[in-house]
């Protein structure tokens, strides 16, 4: 089914109130002479030829977006929601070894308040948060996983999620953006490239 856009709305709108005012005599109006109603048909044909378009660029739109998107139900989409969840069940219950299997090591972590940081870094973060004792916890956003397959290489992960963690004896929670790059080699999958921004 076609989703209409704010901005098909929009264009819909001001081409119906094109229709009504463009010429002195109103629609609910009866035109008499020859000239008007000619007039008034030029104007309708107008509008019908603007609405053919807009449907058209609706139905375009709409293929566009799904274009190469995975559904929940599509093999690949479970299996790198499965992976998120596994590697974050690492996260959350500090289990650094599993944790390190989930990367590879020439990982390139960029994130737009810490730069650009390693397979290392990443690796010592969760060593020192368990360290901190400060229950940072992550979660997925329901709803906002996103996978795009990479031909040859692995899949694209996007989403949001939220971390909360005790600060001053009360929990603070912020949501952010995040895009992680898996490659499967020998049948393994690993997480090579993240961004993690909007923050």
């Amino acid at each position: 089914m076609s989703k209409i856009t704010p901005i098909h709305k929009i264009l819909l709108e001001n081409i119906w109130y094109y229709v009504l005012y463009s010429t002195k005599y109103h629609l609910i109006f009866v035109l008499t002479d020859i000239k008007s109603q000619m007039k008034l048909k030029l104007i309708i044909c107008k509008f019908l030829s603007l609405l053919a378009i807009i449907i058209a660029s609706i139905n375009f739109t709409n293929a566009q977006s799904n274009q190469n998107s995975l559904t929940e139900n599509t093999p690949l989409f479970k299996e790198i929601a499965h992976l998120d969840s596994v590697l974050f069940n690492a996260f959350n219950t500090r289990d650094i070894d599993k944790f390190k299997t989930l990367f590879t090591e020439d990982l390139e972590f960029y994130h737009d308040k810490g730069g650009l940081t390693n397979y290392d870094h990443t690796i010592d973060f969760l060593k020192a948060t368990t360290e901190l004792n400060n229950q940072l916890k992550r979660e997925l956003v329901k709803g906002s996983l996103e996978v795009y397959p990479i031909p040859g290489y692995g899949a694209m992960e996007i989403g949001e999620h939220t971390f909360c963690h005790m600060e001053n004896s009360k929990q603070d929670c912020g949501t952010f953006k995040f895009v992680q790059i898996w490659q499967k080699k020998n049948n393994e999958w690993k997480i090579s490239r993240v961004v993690s921004y909007g923050h």
